[in-house]
């Protein structure tokens, strides 16, 4: 790699270029399993960077499990494991639904720029008010509400969202086609909650009838959150299936 693989004048951070390097150099096999990363000084001085950003970049990595460190010792490329997946990433993403021989349709119920709250700033890494692209779906399986989603994305990152007709449309396949982004993990996290009186109507329940609330944060290859979503699933036709290989 050469001095001038950082490109100082990019909006992407430095430390993030630089994990970039790295793990394309993990990922080509040209640094294998259990081999020493180049030490934190050669970084320094082979990319002309400081410090702070050699350690940012190596702490990204350890973070997403693609090299370990051993004190005094340096950094190492960690040895593949399988993925751990949550399958089904939605119980059903309409893709798949769709090729089990079901009806999917998708309702766009909000689709507007609004502020960032607390909550979307922390999932997000952005600052309270800050812009974003709130969208709330309905989904139905069969004719039958089937998922009430809400999601939030990083003006920003997105600027010609607005414009994209998502009515029976992937959201994630028109982030992949125009503009690139690829997600690569999520946290998620499942709850038993009783809907709102008018979430419960728009899902067609009883009120009082439990449904099963997602909270998700998604994040691309560089490790940066672009999607918070809060999703409530009608539970009395659905399981959820979590395979760990």
């Amino acid at each position: 790699s050469s001095l001038g693989a950082l490109d100082r004048s990019a909006e992407a951070p430095l430390w993030q270029q630089l994990a970039r390097l790295l793990r394309e150099e993990i990922q080509a096999g040209r640094l294998l399993p259990d081999q020493a990363l180049p030490s934190e000084s050669e970084l320094i001085d082979r990319y002309g960077v400081s410090r702070t950003v050699v350690r940012e970049a190596l702490a990204e990595l350890v973070r997403t499990g693609l090299i370990y460190k051993v004190r005094a010792r340096g950094s190492f490329v960690a040895p593949q494991r399988p993925d751990v997946k949550f399958i089904g990433s939605m119980t059903g993403s309409a893709a798949d639904l769709t090729a089990s021989g079901r009806s999917v349709s998708t309702r766009v119920l909000e689709f507007a720029t609004t502020e960032a709250d607390e909550g979307d700033a922390a999932a997000l890494r952005l600052e309270v008010g800050d812009p974003v692209v709130r969208l709330r779906r309905l989904r139905r399986v069969d004719g039958t509400p089937w998922l009430l989603v809400d999601t939030v994305l990083p003006a920003h990152r997105f600027p010609t969202l607005m414009r994209a007709n998502l009515v029976n449309r992937s959201l994630y396949e028109h982030l992949r086609r125009n503009f690139g982004v690829e997600p690569s993990g999520a946290d998620r996290w499942i709850s038993a909650v009783i809907p709102s009186a008018s979430d419960a109507e728009l899902l067609e329940l009883e009120s009082g009838q439990p449904v099963l609330a997602i909270e998700s944060v998604a994040w691309d290859a560089d490790g940066v959150p672009f999607e918070r979503y809060t999703a409530l699933h009608r539970s009395d036709e659905v399981r959820f299936h979590v395979g760990i290989r």
